[in-house]
């Protein structure tokens, strides 16, 4: 038990870094394009499709450490966990904020806060038992 539960908190600490450096290479490529003249709604684009690129391959290979398992598949359920977690899970705890706590940009804010915290929980509990289900070198992807 204590084994499996310091494997679970390294796969974490993995799947956290991958979030800090797709954040940090999300926002370095929006702002880094930007200044070279590129309109905000094409870089935004191009550094969330990178963003998004990085992260399905770095969750992959680095934070769930799965070599096996149907690329296509694979790819195709991250993008669906993924995008439900920003569009759906994120919006509808942004909106229950604002009924809760008001339209101020202060409460938007802490409702974004909690609305990411939310859809980082549903990302990692889906990657590690539905879309990196297969396969895996060290078997830390299994719960």
């Amino acid at each position: 038990m204590l084994h499996t539960l310091a494997k679970n908190n390294t796969r974490v600490t993995r799947f956290a870094s991958v979030g800090v450096i797709n954040t940090a290479l999300d926002f370095g490529i929006l702002f880094s394009l930007v200044h070279l003249g590129v309109d905000r709604t094409v870089a935004n684009v191009i550094s969330t499709t990178l963003a998004f690129l990085f992260s399905f391959v770095a969750n992959k290979k680095y934070a769930f450490r799965s070599t096996g398992g149907n690329l296509k598949r694979e790819m195709l359920l991250f993008t669906i966990v993924t995008l439900f977690g920003l569009w759906v899970l994120q919006t509808l705890v942004i909106r229950a904020g604002a009924q809760l706590l008001g339209e101020s940009t202060l409460m938007l804010f802490v409702a974004k806060v909690v609305a990411t915290l939310v859809s980082t929980v549903w990302n990692y509990v889906l990657y590690s038992r539905m879309v990196f289900s297969a396969g895996g070198s060290d078997g830390s992807h299994r719960s």
